[in-house]
């Protein structure tokens, strides 16, 4: 009989399965199970199994596949990586030099003498020298003498040029304006350089048709640098969407809104319009405080008003009374064969009137017809610009000197 196990009295029972012969004749032999040591539990690992050839050993990629050691592994060398990023870099630096230093510095030479617009070399003449200063303030009055109680001959616009002719006294300096008028000005309200003047310097040439504009520091949400005055002629480079950037005296930009503002190319005069729109600019001067020879809504005069509202409409003219009588045409007085009265229909919208003065000192009053049977003129009190109706009844009929006409109907 076979031995069979018996482990802790188990194996009696399986003691009849193991003793009882096969049908089939066959018997089963239980082998006694030996061992294992624990150095021995990992020697498969160093086992080769030769069934399958040379299997587990190393190739050479080369020879095998054509792959050099660069392809056949998947770790680069951190000095590779360095150089293809630094290489990278230098050809981002050199790729923005060329467009905003080397092209911009080398194209212009290269097409020079070309009909290409953008290549044209812009020509440079300046207007301007040395003795020339710019107006500093919003408007700066001109003295007959270097004293404040001296009579105002005119009054200047912010940036206007101003010519100095000498050093005076109570730093005051006497100067000339670029339509010929001469007196004294405070030193304090010029400014040395005309940069913001050159036309040559700049792309846009804008005279402010509104009484009055606001420069801001910026394009919105800026805060106030300073007012201008209509007819006042500021030069820009920067032209946006409602907005100009202006030059300021002195160095320095601001922006201003396109509406109310005139553009024309930097050397181009303003076209001359129909007498409507001088109308139109007079109106807007309606019940402003009046100020002898003044030009602004802040202080008006008659011939003042006449000559910023002319200028801004295309027709420079001068600045005093008496000039202002040769301008234009002159419009013959006729009057009613039988009532003898002047026909006042013939003075139409647009003409310039000048009166004999009942003020004292004041040769001529001056009034602007804005429509037929009125006058804007200075007030009875003296003190504000007003309209005034007249008809061949009314004394101001008996005093009118001379009727102008300057823009066409």
């Amino acid at each position: 009989m076979k031995k069979t196990v018996d482990n802790k009295g188990q194996g009696k029972s399986f003691g009849g399965f193991w003793n009882k012969k096969p049908k089939n004749g066959l018997e089963f032999e239980m082998k006694e199970k030996g061992i294992r040591h624990v150095e021995d539990a990992a020697s498969f690992l160093n086992e080769v199994d030769t069934s399958y050839g040379e299997y587990g050993k190393a190739e050479d990629m080369l020879d095998m596949w054509g792959l050099g050691e660069k392809d056949a592994s998947v770790i680069r060398k951190r000095k590779s990586f360095f150089i293809g990023f630094g290489i990278a870099v230098a050809v981002t630096v050199l790729i923005i030099a060329s467009v905003f230093y080397i092209l911009p510095a080398v194209l212009p030479e290269f097409f020079k003498g070309t009909n290409i617009e953008l290549f044209v070399e812009k020509p440079v003449d300046l207007i301007y020298n040395d003795s020339f200063r710019v107006v500093g303030k919003d408007v700066c009055d001109i003295m007959s003498a270097p004293t404040p109680s001296s009579d105002r001959v005119t009054q200047v616009l912010y940036n206007e040029p101003i010519q100095c002719l000498a050093i005076a006294d109570n730093d005051y300096l006497l100067v000339k304006t670029m339509d010929g008028v001469t007196g004294y000005i405070k030193e304090k309200d010029l400014i040395e350089g005309t940069e913001s003047v050159e036309p040559d310097l700049h792309e846009y040439k804008l005279i402010v048709s509104d009484t009055s504009k606001n420069i801001m520091t910026h394009a919105s949400q800026g805060t106030l640098i300073t007012q201008v005055m209509m007819n006042t002629v500021l030069y820009a480079d920067v032209k946006r969407d409602g907005v100009y950037q202006v030059a300021l005296p002195g160095g320095g930009t601001g922006w201003i809104g396109s509406s109310g503002v005139i553009e024309i190319s930097p050397r181009a005069d303003i076209e001359e319009v129909s007498c409507r729109y001088f109308v139109s600019s007079a109106l807007s001067f309606v019940n402003s405080m009046y100020k002898d020879d003044g030009v602004t809504m802040r202080g008006m005069s008659v011939n003042g008003l006449v000559y910023v509202c002319s200028c801004v409409n295309g027709i420079p003219a001068p600045r005093t009374v008496e000039e202002q009588m040769n301008m234009g045409v002159e419009v013959e007085l006729q009057y009613d064969v039988v009532t003898g009265k002047l026909i006042t229909d013939l003075i139409i919208p647009g003409d310039i009137i000048f009166l004999e003065s009942d003020r004292e000192g004041v040769p001529y009053d001056m009034a602007v017809c804005t429509d037929t049977g009125t006058l804007l003129m200075v007030s009875s009190s003296g003190t504000t610009i007003k309209l005034t109706s007249f008809d061949p009844d009314s004394e101001l009929c008996d005093r009118i000197v001379s009727v102008r006409r300057v823009f066409s109907q």
